[in-house]
């Protein structure tokens, strides 16, 4: 597996290509682009058999604060952070992307980082790089996972320096692990989400198409006609060819099929993750109050609700209700609507019911 990562200094952005070996990734290549002082750059259109691409930026491209909280989970951390930010930040918290770091902890308070940026930045950068194949899986921030490790608050304000063989480790460490995340709310990377939809819709469709042709086959042993067997064997290639447009060598349709099947399975393990019907057999018995689903997107391993409810306390109800059941149930977005409900939306990861 290849990565790229994209490391935003001052004045330059160097990429590193990374090659994946078992537990741990390797330097193949550097390249350096130029930085325009509203951290713009121009990198080459990414190659088709890179697997995943990473964006770090830099300590002078973010925004700080740092908090005392009586807990130090990341789920109730990121849930309270709307509010405790609320009063610390100019113009509130609607325009912002945050993700949290929690510096040192003691019997009663935790000590959180909070790293934060401005909305339109980061949709102007993903603007700029999206015509060059550049969907960052995450924005990270190296140069803060360094600040970390010895934490002073004027070393967030001060230049980062560091050689050029610290920045690869601290890359390939960021791959591993990122510091932190600001792909969040609306820019949430989906392209593995989408692609899987596409080849689970690619699947259903051979799937349908294999029991056609598996009972097109079973005809082609009981029927006597010559002329009737040509006309099935016609009909299969026909609807092969649909299919498979530019396979040219056609032999055994069936077999072919099969082959094809095999080889999706290997490759993306389509037929793992949720039972659609048992989950919402378990969504239509929960206690949702008042709250309603309007959009429900079942993944592999993420599922996501979008709703309305009469207030907030009903949405923490409701995802409280919710976490009993799934791991890592987060709300994502809420906010109010013109009737005067609250529009939610929830994620949660999946977890054995």
């Amino acid at each position: 597996m290849k990565a790229l990562f994209f490391d935003m200094v001052s004045e330059e952005c160097r990429a590193y290509l990374f090659e994946g070996k078992p537990g741990r990734y390797e330097l193949r290549e550097t390249k350096t682009y130029p930085l325009t002082d509203q951290y713009q750059f121009s990198p080459e259109t990414v190659p088709g058999d890179i697997e995943h691409v990473y964006l770090s930026l830099p300590v002078s491209m973010l925004n700080y604060r740092v908090i005392e909280l009586p807990f130090s989970s990341k789920e109730k951390v990121r849930d309270i952070l709307p509010y405790e930010l609320d009063g610390l930040v100019l113009g509130g918290v609607e325009d912002l992307l945050f993700d949290d770091i929690v510096l040192s902890s003691t019997t009663d308070m935790h000590k959180v980082l909070v790293v934060y940026t401005e909305k339109n930045k980061i949709r102007e950068l993903l603007n700029t790089l999206k015509p060059m194949n550049v969907d960052p899986v995450f924005i990270t921030s190296m140069e803060v996972g360094h600040i970390v490790k010895d934490f002073r608050i004027e070393r967030l304000y001060s230049p980062v320096s560091l050689s050029e063989q610290e920045r690869v480790r601290l890359a390939a460490e960021e791959l591993q692990k990122p510091t932190v995340n600001l792909r969040r709310d609306e820019f949430v990377y989906t392209r593995d989400i989408e692609s899987s939809r596409k080849s689970l819709r690619i699947t259903m469709i051979l799937a349908l198409i294999l029991g056609v042709l598996v009972a097109s086959d079973l005809m082609l042993k009981i029927v006597a006609g010559k002329n009737e067997i040509n006309m099935l064997r016609n009909e299969m290639r026909k609807t092969y060819q649909q299919v498979f447009p530019g396979e040219k060598n056609i032999i055994h349709e069936l077999h072919q099929l099969k082959a094809h099947m095999k080889e999706l399975r290997d490759r993306e393990k389509y037929f793992l993750g949720a039972e659609p019907l048992d989950l919402l057999s378990y969504l239509s018995g929960i206690d949702r109050k008042q709250a309603v689903f309007d959009e429900l997107q079942i993944d592999r391993d993420m599922l996501l609700m979008k709703g309305h409810a009469p207030s907030l306390s009903m949405i923490q109800e409701l995802k409280d209700a919710l976490g009993k059941s799934f791991g890592e149930v987060e709300i994502a977005d809420s906010k109010a609507s013109a009737d005067g409900s609250m529009l939610f939306t929830i994620t949660a990861r999946e977890k054995a019911l």
